[in-house]
């Protein structure tokens, strides 16, 4: 497996309550639980993000490269503080979020990777649409278009952010224009477009890009392609903790594609075989049994 995964996104410290008990501290972010996971299972990864300078930031990036995943374009920021993130688990498990973050102080300013036709690239949430970073962001993106690199963009627009709709939906749109795949929940569309219908939502994106994948929390995920849709339930099971369920299947859908499964059916099984692996455990990233799983079976 040579090729190369760049993950493009935020890095934050990930501290998770049960009962409003503190549970676990792990760095995490969107695209930085998918990126560990993929580290994890042997796949050669990179993290293209920005920390601080602080003792945070030290953890994160020996996180990082304990999991097999390059710091090498982790941006260090002296004297500024690296982001935290409470996640309070409900009833069902699922987390409401509190952010302690300042995204118009971000900065990439650092180095940044050479991406070629081989390699793919996953990017996604607000780290990939701020102004603050847009240049930079947008500068690496088109090169990695350029190069003929796969790009999967997950969406993954909080509520949070809605106010800022008219400043970043632009970004977005361009984002799903140099995707090859655009993965987005319901969620995500109803907060942008105010749109819920699934086919609805994939005449939005379609003039974008043709190749969608819509997911909808416990309900069924719908595949888009310019042969038409296909849907797949979403196997119940009894969860731990919903964090990083989605940025798995993430990671599981691209490590399918790496193995070389081209088939919608066998993408989404393995999607959905990481994401459930993460919501049986408190933690962002797959578990040891799974990794060991996957190096038996390659």
């Amino acid at each position: 497996m040579a090729k190369r995964v760049i993950g493009i996104g935020e890095t934050v410290l990930d501290i998770l309550f049960k009962n409003d008990q503190p549970q676990k501290a792990v760095p995490g972010g969107s695209t930085f639980n998918s990126i560990v996971s993929l580290g994890r299972a042997g796949v050669p990864c990179m993290m293209v993000t920005e920390v601080g300078g602080d003792h945070v930031g030290d953890m994160i990036c020996k996180f990082l490269t304990d999991n097999g995943v390059s710091d090498e374009y982790v941006c260090r920021h002296p004297g500024t503080k690296s982001h935290i993130t409470l996640a309070f688990l409900d009833e069902n498990n699922d987390a409401q979020y509190t952010f302690y973050k300042d995204h118009a102080s971000a900065a990439l300013d650092g180095k940044l990777p050479e991406i070629s036709k081989e390699d793919v690239v996953l990017f996604g949430s607000f780290f990939a649409i701020n102004p603050a970073i847009r240049s930079a962001v947008s500068t690496l993106l088109h090169n990695a278009r350029k190069a003929g690199a796969w790009m999967y963009y997950d969406i993954n627009f909080r509520k949070t952010h809605i106010p800022d709709i008219p400043d970043v939906i632009g970004n977005i749109e361009e984002n799903m224009r140099l995707a090859d795949v655009v993965r987005g929940s319901k969620e995500d569309f109803e907060y942008l477009y105010g749109l819920n219908d699934a086919d609805a939502i994939y005449e939005k994106v379609r003039p974008f890009c043709n190749r969608f994948i819509l997911t909808d929390g416990a309900r069924s995920i719908r595949i888009y392609t310019p042969s038409g849709c296909e849907i797949f339930p979403v196997q119940p099971i009894e969860t731990i903790s919903t964090v990083g369920a989605g940025d798995n299947f993430n990671a599981g859908y691209i490590y399918a594609k790496l193995q070389g499964l081209d088939a919608p059916a066998e993408r989404v099984r393995m999607a959905q075989r990481w994401s459930q692996d993460v919501c049986q455990q408190i933690g962002n990233n797959i578990s040891d049994e799974l990794v060991k799983e996957l190096v038996h079976n390659v």
